[in-house]
């Protein structure tokens, strides 16, 4: 049998493993040495494709972000780029941080990754001048990229709470009629929005989302990641 060549493993397998590892035990509990045993691939060709596990985790990130908002967008069933997906999105994440602490701390390692912040607040601001457009037609990008540096700061205010007499309900709530009153949402929108959300299974919504990602992420080749990013 032909020996397998473990430098040639392409960058998809690698976030596939790296993935399944950050998903199953933790981002900080999983190291770039335990991701390469697993491959049987050296410390030295892994970093060759991603220099820390920061890198990885940015991937993962924004595999995770283009994944999640094509969920969020069937799940409201509202059309395209609805303010309802928007909605999800958090609802979801803030949901599953509170159900699995492994995911907590994914999530938490994210938003205080300036790397992975970064891409965050890409993909979050391509999306925010989609959905909210129509509400701030005189915004510049660089005005939608500021909100999104508001945004994701009560983003993260909403999944670090730990051991908080405030109801997953009640931060969610907050959360999400500050995000859309940056945006220009009336009030009265923002509160049916809201209550859709919490008339939906949400307390299962974001470890669902999860389950189905990371059995995407163990299926998929380069070219269907390539597919997802590029919507």
């Amino acid at each position: 049998m032909a020996r397998i060549d473990k430098s040639a493993l392409t960058k998809t397998e690698i976030v596939q493993e790296a993935s399944k590892q950050f998903l199953e035990k933790g981002y900080s509990r999983t190291t770039l040495s335990a991701i390469s045993k697993e491959l049987e691939m050296s410390p030295g060709n892994l970093t060759f494709h991603f220099p820390t596990k920061e890198h990885l985790l940015s991937e993962l990130v924004d595999l995770l972000c283009a994944f999640q908002w094509k969920l969020m967008e069937e799940e409201a069933d509202e059309g395209f780029s609805s303010i309802m997906a928007v909605c999800l999105e958090l609802t979801s994440m803030a949901s599953a941080s509170e159900a699995d602490p492994v995911i907590k701390d994914l999530f938490l390692s994210a938003y205080t990754s300036p790397l992975c912040l970064q891409t965050i607040r890409r993909n979050d601001t391509a999306r925010a001048k989609q959905v909210f457009g129509g509400y701030r037609p005189d915004w510049t990008d660089e005005q939608f990229a500021e909100a999104e540096i508001l945004c994701s700061g009560i983003e993260y205010a909403t999944l670090m709470t730990a051991d908080d007499p405030v109801s997953l309900e009640a931060r969610i709530t907050g959360a999400l009629t500050n995000i859309l009153g940056i945006y220009g949402i009336p009030e009265e929108t923002r509160k049916i929005k809201i209550q859709k959300v919490f008339a939906m299974d949400y307390h299962n919504l974001g470890i669902r989302v999860l389950r189905e990602f990371k059995e995407y992420v163990a299926q998929a080749n380069e070219q269907a990641f390539h597919t997802l990013l590029k919507r």
